[in-house]
């Protein structure tokens, strides 16, 4: 139903700053600066010191708000963005609609990405990277001291890629899912190998699991490494995926939108959790028992890496479709053991389920991999999710990923802040 104009014969209908504020959800704060930047228009109270808003100029804006924000809460306390990716309620989620383990389970990393980027399956889909492309971004990496972290290889080799492209500033569709198919391999390809005799070909966990251990692959191994991928290749508006988005809503090239999300990763609390629980799990197996090695965590007010996730209040569907791929593997009953150890024992203080990173871990260490692989693994895999949602952001209205500061500062006009007395004491003497 269309807005109806006002009728030539009836005032229009003005509403109060306080009232605008309400229809709005905002403070009355705020109402102004939408004035500044000439979102609404607002008249002088005749005789008042306040202001007037037209209602439907007022309840145009807050539709307007509310389709941008895709439902923001009231508070404003939480940024809630559009998107037809990943879906997570009930201790499950999904990918386009699609429950998103059992994707992983009967398809490949690089099928699942496709289906991510287009919502088209493409079986037996392979990625390859063009060989200037991984000459470049191999010269960049092994430039980088040999103590440098896979995350600050990975961001080089991106920015290396890029560097190579002249082409890409192109943001459409075809050209970003040019990039997305090129650039992952790329990273893969950029990363030293762990043994001598390795090919870059098959399908891309082949391709990784060369990079991240020095044992030959075995089928269960490898079903489980690709399954891993395909697992982590998204998960909602995780704190690299806004990264992206905003890098994107700024119009940023692929290389850098990916780049933004790998500057995020390396945090404790997101990729490089499962090298913490890696640690432990080390640490456990060591001691042969989890209760020492718990209760030094505790002691000293460290929460328990691989426990819990804050969007799965029951059990991680994501933990629980690689655990049982892990029971399959050579050499991962010791890890498995010592991960459900470190279950149970925790469980006695707080009871918690394990979560992604510590069957990361699990199968990390039952691969003789380092402690950082599970940090590669999850970076290579949530890439492909970044460009899935650059792709969306690239669709949005530009810059739209533009928060409000609160400032809660001095007042201005405040005084020039005047020198210390011993500084400007010496500058004068110096003069």
């Amino acid at each position: 139903m269309r807005d109806q104009e006002p009728d030539p014969g009836h005032p229009e209908r003005r509403l109060s700053t306080k009232e605008a504020a309400e229809l709005l959800g905002v403070k009355p704060e705020t109402v102004y600066a939408y004035v500044s930047r000439g979102q609404l228009s607002s008249r002088r109270v005749p005789g008042g010191r306040g202001s007037t808003f037209d209602a439907q100029e007022v309840e145009a804006l807050a539709r307007r708000n509310r389709r941008e924000s895709g439902g923001t809460s009231q508070s404003g306390a939480e940024l809630a963005v559009r998107t037809r990716i990943t879906l997570i309620e009930q201790d499950r989620y999904y990918f386009r609609g699609v429950d998103a383990t059992e994707l992983a389970a009967r398809h490949s990393y690089e099928e699942i990405a496709e289906w991510l980027w287009t919502g088209r399956l493409r079986p037996g889909i392979a990625f390859t990277a063009p060989e200037t492309s991984v000459a470049v971004a191999r010269r960049a990496v092994d430039a980088l001291p040999e103590h440098t972290g896979p995350t600050d290889r990975l961001r080089v080799a991106a920015i290396a890629a890029a560097a190579a492209d002249p082409l890409r500033f192109d943001l459409s569709e075809d050209a970003v899912l040019g990039t997305a198919r090129t650039l992952i391999p790329t990273l893969v390809a950029s990363l030293p190998p762990q043994r001598r005799s390795h090919r870059d070909q098959g399908p891309l966990a082949h391709r990784l699991w060369a990079r991240l251990s020095g044992r030959s692959a075995d089928e269960a191994s490898l079903r489980a490494l690709d399954t891993a991928l395909g697992l982590l290749v998204d998960h909602d508006l995780a704190a690299s995926t806004l990264a992206v988005r905003v890098a994107a809503s700024a119009r940023a090239h692929a290389y850098a939108a990916v780049s933004a999300g790998l500057g995020v990763i390396e945090g404790p609390l997101h990729g490089a959790a499962s090298g913490l629980a890696h640690r432990l799990l080390l640490e456990v197996l060591d001691h042969g028992d989890a209760a020492p090695v718990i209760a030094d965590e505790l002691r000293a007010g460290r929460r328990i890496p691989g426990l819990g996730h804050r969007l799965y209040p029951a059990e991680d569907p994501r933990a629980r479709a690689l655990f049982a791929l892990l029971e399959d593997m050579p050499h991962a009953a010791p890890a498995l053991a010592a991960a459900r150890d470190i279950v149970a024992t925790t469980a006695r203080h707080t009871p918690l389920h394990a979560n992604v990173d510590l069957a990361l871990a699990v199968f990390t260490v039952s691969s003789g991999m380092a402690s950082t692989a599970g940090e590669t693994i999850f970076a290579v895999a949530r890439t492909a999710g970044w460009i899935a949602h650059a792709l969306e952001e690239y669709g949005e209205r530009p810059l739209r990923m533009r928060p409000s500061g609160h400032y809660v500062g001095p007042r201005p006009p405040q005084p020039l802040p005047e020198a210390p007395r011993a500084l400007a004491e010496q500058d004068g003497g110096a003069a």
